[in-house]
């Protein structure tokens, strides 16, 4: 199995890439922000979900496909890019019905199977985990030792741990934001509106960036 030393030191660095702020965490702070602490939660559920998927896929061998092939990296990428617009956007024309929960108003709960699909979409068309999980993860593999793929599953669950305390740390502040902003409903019709927004522009942002060869 994996020595402690790689270990310890595959965990530093996935300490590093997790607490600087990539799409997964602005999605989970764009969730927090639209529809509170149980939906953020539920997103880190969803996108760790996603982002072990990615593991696994690169144990089995997946991934070097992922990372060699430039069409299949962008097709992934483009997607991604393309379903964080839309739930921005829909985010966005839905920011008045965040208004409407405190003037007594009905409004259809937002479900937490669907939320929880939305962060498992962007958890596995992440490119900073793409790239992370193919390019770095089979370095700290010990191949003399055998057991690869069982090594690289346990590397992918380290890193997952990490992430989920980092990001339900994040959605856990800016939910007691959003608290802050429930006091009045036009504030609170503005941050869902800002939510909405955040997204879009990570979704741009995530189109544009990246690999370009």
């Amino acid at each position: 199995m994996v020595s402690t030393d790689r270990l310890l030191a595959f965990a530093a660095l996935s300490f590093l890439l997790i607490i600087v702020p990539g799409p997964s965490v602005l999605f989970v702070i764009g969730r927090a922000l639209a529809h509170g602490r149980r939906a953020a939660l539920t997103t880190v559920v969803g996108n760790t979900l996603g982002a072990y998927l990615l593991v696994v896929a690169v144990a089995l061998g997946v991934g070097s496909l992922v990372e060699r092939s430039v069409l299949v990296f962008t097709a992934l990428k483009l997607a991604g890019a393309a379903y964080l617009v839309y739930l921005g956007v829909r985010a966005w024309r839905q920011r008045g019905s965040l208004r409407a929960v405190f003037a007594g108003e009905e409004v259809p709960p937002h479900s937490g199977l669907r939320t929880l699909w939305e962060g498992f979409a962007v958890g596995v068309a992440n490119p900073k985990t793409i790239v992370f999980f193919a390019a770095v993860l089979p370095q700290f593999v010990d191949r003399e030792q055998g057991h690869v793929t069982s090594q690289m599953l346990l590397l992918g669950l380290v890193f997952n741990l990490i992430a989920v305390a980092s990001d339900s740390v994040w959605g856990l502040a800016a939910s007691t934001a959003r608290d802050w902003f429930a006091r009045s409903p036009r504030r609170l019709s503005a941050v869902g509106g800002v939510g909405g927004l955040t997204m879009i522009g990570l979704g741009v942002t995530v189109a544009v960036t990246g690999r370009k060869d």
